[in-house]
């Protein structure tokens, strides 16, 4: 090649996990408004989510529907809890269809896979298919959490990255990581740099349901919570960088941090 033809390209970020799978609740789908989808913050997570894609990073994306309709919420109002947890994953498949028009709109390759059979609008989950797809370049978002009641789509999440051979689970929040107490309302509380899975379960850290944390830990996927609503976190996040908290088994980094409050 000559040198008129050589061009040098600008440096990309290292990747430190090249499949992932990101946990978006339905919530993060609100943007400013009180009830349904925000298409201006959807096209912004499209935009986090189309630059990990186009480093060559492998994503998967399972997406809640509280947003819309909380199937537990409904129980506890007198709703039979199966009927109200069905009612929550077609809202969580109203999600995925809305953030797969913002992917495809900035220009990713986009497929939705529902664990409930709805032909005409997703296709059916089918696990090697999902990686074929990932395999391709195609973004995967996963719907209809596990298909059955009683589990919410953060277990969901949690079966879909194993099942998907993910190097990480990344949990989306509202916050930049986990609180040894609600940030929200307690102005001193500190974040953890880095925890264990023991942790979470033994202090009932309210970051993910037990069955997620338990599936995890089983299976010794590592799980980093962040603030979704910072530009780039999940670019940075991607390639390494201390970003949030991250839970996993290991206890080295948590030593070497004081385990725990950063």
């Amino acid at each position: 090649m000559s040198e008129r033809a050589t061009v040098e390209a600008a440096p990309t970020p290292a990747l430190h996990y090249r499949r992932i799978l990101l946990k978006l609740s339905g919530e993060a789908l609100l943007g400013d408004r009180q009830y349904g989808v925000d298409p201006a913050f959807c096209a912004f997570i499209a935009r986090q989510v189309g630059e990990v894609h186009r480093l060559g990073v492998q994503v998967g994306i399972v997406v809640g529907g509280g947003n819309i309709f909380r199937g537990m919420a409904a129980a506890a109002r007198g709703m039979d809890r199966a009927t109200g947890d069905y009612i929550g994953m077609l809202a969580t498949v109203m999600n995925g269809l809305a953030l797969q028009d913002a992917l495809e709109k900035a220009g990713v390759p986009t497929r939705v896979m529902t664990a409930i059979a709805m032909n005409e609008v997703a296709e059916p989950y089918i696990r090697r298919r999902a990686i074929r797809h990932m395999e391709k370049g195609r973004v995967t978002i996963f719907v209809a959490g596990t298909g059955n009641p009683y589990f919410t789509t953060d277990t969901a999440a949690a079966l879909r990255a194993v099942e998907i051979n993910a190097e990480v689970l990344l949990k989306a929040t509202k916050v930049d990581g986990v609180y040894d107490s609600d940030p929200m309302t307690n102005p001193d509380a500190r974040r953890y740099a880095e925890l264990t899975y023991a942790d979470l379960l033994r202090d009932q850290l309210k970051v993910m349901d037990a069955a997620a944390v338990s599936l995890c830990l089983e299976n010794d996927l590592p799980i980093v919570v962040f603030d979704l609503n910072q530009p780039d976190n999940i670019t940075r996040v991607t390639a390494g960088a201390p970003v949030g908290t991250r839970i996993s088994s290991a206890t080295a980094a948590r030593e070497s941090s004081g385990g725990a409050p950063a």
